[in-house]
């Protein structure tokens, strides 16, 4: 989904796709697949930028109270998934007491094939980073700075998505209210 010449997303995967089960780690760092994060049953996945983001933190913390209740009353999963390494995962968790699972996508595979891996940080922006101390490279498991976009995917049992929602704007994200609705709609 991402323009090979230029780095940019085409545009993020469409309803009908199919997720593939993509190696991931848990927050433990011991491998786990997407089919196996799943568990057979549809799915309510948040691709997030990491444990330094904090409006990532701040939508998972609302996904914690919002949706993660209403998920698990209707046997969805929901999974968080990150470039990041599994200790930021790690943090994350613990840090919101998350009681789902919040893994890490070493390579940006799950983000490359929903088309929402952003193309590489211009130097103005890695500059400002840098100035807060933050090193990507040394964050995100693949030793990169790659990044993706903000998105929800619902996802069916048999991993077909059915509603996804990716946000260029990184200070943006899916409205809890909206996934529910995605959700009773779809699954």
């Amino acid at each position: 989904m991402t323009d090979t010449d230029t780095g940019v997303p085409g545009g993020p995967a469409t309803p009908g796709s199919t997720i593939s089960d993509v190696a991931m780690l848990d927050a433990n760092g011991e491998p786990v697949s997407q089919y196996a994060a799943m568990g057979g049953r549809p799915a309510v996945i948040v691709v997030y930028r990491g444990a330094w983001c904090p409006h990532c933190n701040l939508a998972l913390k609302v996904y914690r109270g919002q949706l993660h209740p209403r998920l698990v009353e209707q046997g969805i999963t929901l999974i968080a998934v990150s470039p990041q390494k599994p200790d930021g995962s790690l943090s994350m968790q613990e840090k919101h007491n998350l009681q789902f699972p919040v893994l890490s996508d070493p390579g940006n595979a799950l983000a490359s094939e929903l088309g929402i891996l952003v193309p590489p940080r211009i130097p103005e922006i890695r500059a400002a980073h840098e100035a807060r101390g933050l090193h990507l490279e040394e964050l995100n498991a693949d030793g990169t700075e790659r990044l993706p976009m903000p998105t929800v995917v619902v996802a069916d049992a048999g991993h077909r998505i059915r509603w996804i929602d990716a946000h260029p704007d990184h200070t943006t994200r899916t409205d809890a209210t909206d996934v529910l609705t995605a959700v009773d709609t779809w699954l």
